[in-house]
């Protein structure tokens, strides 16, 4: 995809298109299961930010002539939709509407409220799926 998102054939419209239409669906496929850390936001957000960079491509100082990479304020005001951390956040809490009133006894509600035994192993997330609710709301 890095060769359509910089090619000039391509409007900046049509890629933004084609960033949202195949590209954010594959990257946020079952997102509102993810509990995710901060430093897996930070992923996210510099992935997006290195998208955006390719579709909207350098900018051209007009004194000095020199080109240089846009800034993430540059970005936002770019494109206008909401950052990927947000998208999750939002999705996440949406689903979360459906899961808390489910039965105890359904699967989907035990797997995401229930603790498991034992210790986590090291490397794992230390928040659950619950915690970042709270930390969301």
């Amino acid at each position: 995809m890095q060769n359509l998102l910089s090619s000039s054939l391509l409007s900046k419209t049509e890629k933004i298109k084609v960033y949202r239409t195949i590209i954010s669906p594959v990257v946020l496929y079952v997102c509102e299961t993810w509990s995710l850390a901060l430093r897996e936001e930070r992923r996210f957000r510099v992935f997006e930010n290195r998208v955006l960079r390719r579709i909207f491509g350098p900018k051209r100082d007009e004194v000095t002539r020199e080109w240089s990479k846009l800034h993430i304020e540059e970005l936002n005001d770019l494109y206008s939709s909401p950052n990927i951390v947000r998208v999750i956040k939002s999705r996440r809490m949406r689903w979360s509407g459906h899961v808390m009133p489910m039965v105890a006894w359904r699967c989907i509600y035990r797997v995401l409220v229930g603790k498991p035994e034992g210790k986590r192993p090291p490397g794992k997330a230390r928040r659950g799926w619950e915690d970042n609710i709270r930390m969301d709301l």
